[in-house]
């Protein structure tokens, strides 16, 4: 594929046939030269084929091939005249990362590791179809956490209204229409609430040990040494079964509207239409189940500490810095050839990065710009980044969501064969809690980018700024 080197982390894939405005990704040339037979480019190119799509099609540095859109990709289109695709947000809908930390310093902890490892691992369900973290929930129930998002879990002790201040969205996205989500969904989501799945979900404890910006780290709370805790999940059962149905629905729609595009996998119907608005109410009922999940979460990890600890709540100083999503399509005002617009961007594998001073941003950060979390992979490190005023003008105000695969699952496991890796994670430093081998096997570092590379060239572009670095010690996989 032709590309375009406009600066050392910056490259356009021109406008030919079918795509109505360009491709930009951002790499480094080490990065583009490993992608240049990649399909992941050709995707990029096809998303901007999208009826509506204004600026660019774009892609971060962690892209990787997905389903439709690469994983890693961003796309907004005109809110009147533009389409919705289910494979511009993903089955994990709204997946995400909350960054939370506490009081403790390492040193405080070193000791008790494996205490704290087992605690988080038993008080956490993980794993495929993991379940039993609340009892039950009746669909009524369900369509009320779909409804309110991390408010539900403010209703019932799970979460502050500080917690809520702290979530992109405040925790519920607007729109939310529960009863366009089916009850094959909802059965699915049932049992899942409070829990971590499986896959490339986490739950990592960490310590920062590096600080590039003291006056931003100081703004969040963050300080060298200190514990943190990440936690990476998404809507479970509920999010999947809700894509599954409306991947359906549109592909059957298209053609009623006469739209074309080069890939099936892109269905996407205009965001007016009845199919388009019932997809939207479910995909925001479907993000607001995973705010409360991930917030319900939070919470068990609070209780597992101050039980392996056996400290008291103001000793441990549990409290949440951000809750961002990188699976999601969101009504927006950006500047487009130098008129505000509102656009529908999609982010898939892309985090929001709101710059400074931004009313989106709750009082307490909009000076610092939105706080970007950027899990790596288990072995090595882990970023807070923030938004800068250049992201509102290029990226739609949006940043890279992590490492980005360098190998598929299956062939992270044929490559693991023969290996103990338990032992490999602990001479990293790193006690892991698995429910398989195999999970672990996915997830190894040698199959990820290194992300300090990914979020080097997000600096270099002046789309954000790193803050801090987090070193895991413990982590919780499915």
């Amino acid at each position: 594929m032709d590309l375009i080197k406009l600066s050392d982390y910056l490259w356009e894939i021109p406008k030919t046939g079918a795509m109505r405005v360009p491709g930009r990704v951002y790499a480094s040339a080490k990065m583009i030269e490993g992608m240049r037979e990649d399909p992941c480019l050709t995707q990029v190119a096809n998303v901007a084929c999208l009826p509506g799509i204004v600026g660019y099609s774009l892609a971060m540095p962690d892209i990787h091939w997905g389903y439709g859109f690469p994983i890693g990709g961003v796309a907004a289109v005109d809110a009147r005249e533009g389409v919705i695709s289910p494979g511009g947000v993903g089955y994990d809908i709204n997946c995400g990362v909350r960054l939370a930390r506490t009081h403790l310093h390492f040193n405080v902890v070193e000791s008790r590791i494996d205490r704290l490892a087992d605690a988080l691992f038993a008080k956490i369900p993980a794993g495929v179809g993991s379940w039993g973290a609340i009892p039950g929930l009746s669909i009524e129930q369900l369509k009320q956490v779909a409804g309110e998002g991390a408010k539900w879990a403010l209703r019932n002790g799970y979460a502050t209204e500080r917690d809520l201040e702290h979530t992109e969205e405040g925790g519920m996205l607007a729109g939310a229409d529960p009863d366009r989500i089916s009850e094959r969904a909802y059965q699915r989501g049932a049992k899942q609430l409070g829990t971590l799945g499986s896959g490339n979900h986490f739950l990592e404890v960490s310590r920062i040990d590096e600080i590039y910006d003291t006056k931003l780290a100081d703004a969040l709370g963050l300080e060298l040494g200190q514990v943190t805790i990440l936690i990476h999940s998404g809507s479970r059962g509920l999010g999947h079964q809700t894509c599954d149905d409306y991947l359906k629905l549109i592909g059957g729609a298209m053609a009623r509207y006469g739209i074309n595009l080069p890939d099936r996998q892109l269905a996407a119907v205009p965001i007016s239409s009845p199919e388009g608005q019932a997809y939207l109410g479910a995909m925001a009922a479907a993000a607001n189940f995973a705010w409360c999940n991930r917030q319900v979460m939070m919470h068990l990890a609070e209780q597992a500490f101050l039980d392996a600890l056996s400290i008291a709540p103001r000793e441990l100083g549990f409290e949440l810095v951000y809750d961002v999503c990188h699976n999601i399509a969101k009504f927006e005002e950006h500047s487009v050839n130098g008129q505000m617009r509102l656009v529908c961007v999609h982010r898939k594998g892309a985090t929001r990065a709101f710059g400074p001073g931004h009313p989106a941003l709750p009082d307490a950060l909009r000076p610092l710009g939105q706080p970007v979390l950027v899990p790596g992979d288990m072995g090595r490190y882990s970023f807070v980044l923030v938004g800068l005023e250049t992201a509102m003008r290029e990226t739609f105000g949006s940043s890279c969501h992590g490492a980005g695969r360098l190998m598929s699952r299956m062939k992270a496991k044929k490559e693991a064969g023969g290996r103990d890796l338990r032992a490999e994670l602990k001479a990293l430093g790193v006690t892991v809690r698995a429910h398989s081998r195999g999970g672990i096997a996915e997830e190894m570092p040698h199959a990820y980018k290194d992300v300090a590379e990914v979020v080097e060239v997000m600096e270099a572009a002046r789309i954000t700024r790193r803050v801090a670095r987090l070193k895991p010690f413990a982590v919780i996989k499915g």
